[in-house]
């Protein structure tokens, strides 16, 4: 029998292994999903906010120049409406709002009632450089709503003083001024921080990789997660303590921890309001684990749906429908579980 050289085995062995190195799949492109993620929800959304901070300022400057009952609901509605998009974008605190401290400016919680009368009751002028210069527990959201609806939520358009709605004017355009620059800092004429998601793994980017920047994205979903579970919910309930619960005065609670778990599902299903294409971190999970995404899908629907049927305000249901919030907990503590241990694990091995 003939037996073949060894250098014909070499030479065997040497294009066996080139061939087996041309086979490997290359790093998969992750573009559409951050694409998507970046331009037609993280974007909408701030557009959204910035929107309608702009008409919660326009309100509250008509408030304050004809102050009477009708005006007082279009500035309460505007407030609520601003609130929903604020809401929706606590799914991807990264970026600007932490960076620049633009999330401590517009919802720090809680008012800091004692300086907040403090000012009032003095003589400075309340213009919006002078607040824009404050302490973010004397401006932002939870001001706003504290001056709107009063300790009891029942305030009326003769419960204010000149200064209050004066100040509630300047608040809501600082408001406004901030939501304005949130937008501008990620839009790609202003600051162009969309620029790093879009361009992950390329030269400029902070991100080193694709991966890197849905790890930032998946990261966020589970801080919010763990936020609404085990604070928002959690603190004033567990503590039976009111004075714990965020957006009381406005009894908003319930669509604030509901928007918050939109948050979730807008960056994971790749849609905000009319805009996306669908393809979130959805795509990148039902790829490798269809029923993980299933799943997490349907905790997600269960987690809002069990928080809009807490029978009347959160702040009622603390004390007579414990059973209502309970399952709202349990049900959002259960997509932070399925993030945390799922999720994250598997985005992690891409």
């Amino acid at each position: 029998m003939h037996k073949p050289s060894i250098i014909l085995l070499l030479s065997v062995i040497v294009l066996f292994a080139a061939c087996k190195k041309t086979e490997v799949t290359p790093d998969e492109d992750f573009s559409p999903v951050l694409t998507n993620l970046s331009e037609n929800v993280i974007l909408n959304t701030y557009l959204d906010l910035k929107d309608k901070a702009s008409a919660l300022q326009t309100a509250t400057q008509n408030l304050e120049a004809d102050p009477n009952t009708a005006n007082l609901e279009i500035a309460r509605t505007a407030w609520a409406a601003a609130r929903s998009p604020w809401e929706q974008s606590e799914g991807f605190l990264f970026g600007p709002v932490d960076q620049e401290g633009l999330d401590p400016s517009l919802d720090s919680w809680p008012v800091n009632v004692t300086d907040l009368n403090n000012v009032l009751n003095g003589g400075n002028a309340l213009t919006p450089e002078f607040l824009q210069a404050q302490e973010g527990t004397l401006k932002g959201f939870h001001t706003i709503e504290y001056l709107l609806w009063g300790t009891d939520s029942q305030k009326a358009v003769a419960d204010f003083t000149a200064r209050e709605f004066e100040y509630l004017a300047a608040c809501s355009a600082v408001l406004a001024s901030d939501a304005a620059q949130l937008y501008e800092r990620w839009a790609p004429a202003g600051g162009d921080y969309i620029a790093n998601v879009l361009n992950a793994g390329k030269t400029g980017s902070i991100y080193p990789s694709q991966k890197a920047a849905l790890e930032e994205m998946a990261n966020a979903l589970s801080i919010i997660a763990d936020e609404v579970g085990n604070g928002k919910i959690n603190d004033p309930f567990s503590q039976q303590d009111l004075s714990l619960e965020e957006s009381r005065f406005s009894n908003n609670s319930k669509a604030d921890f509901a928007n918050n778990i939109r948050s979730i599902k807008n960056i994971y299903t790749g849609k905000y309001l009319t805009f996306g294409t669908l393809t979130g971190l959805s795509a990148v999970i039902a790829d490798r684990d269809a029923a993980l995404d299933v799943r997490l899908k349907t905790e997600i629907d269960a987690a809002i749906a069990a928080i809009e049927a807490i029978p009347g305000t959160f702040g009622d249901a603390v004390f007579n429908n414990a059973s209502a919030v309970s399952d709202a907990q349990t049900k959002v503590r259960t997509i932070q579980q399925t993030l945390e241990s799922d999720i994250l694990p598997l985005i992690s091995k891409l």
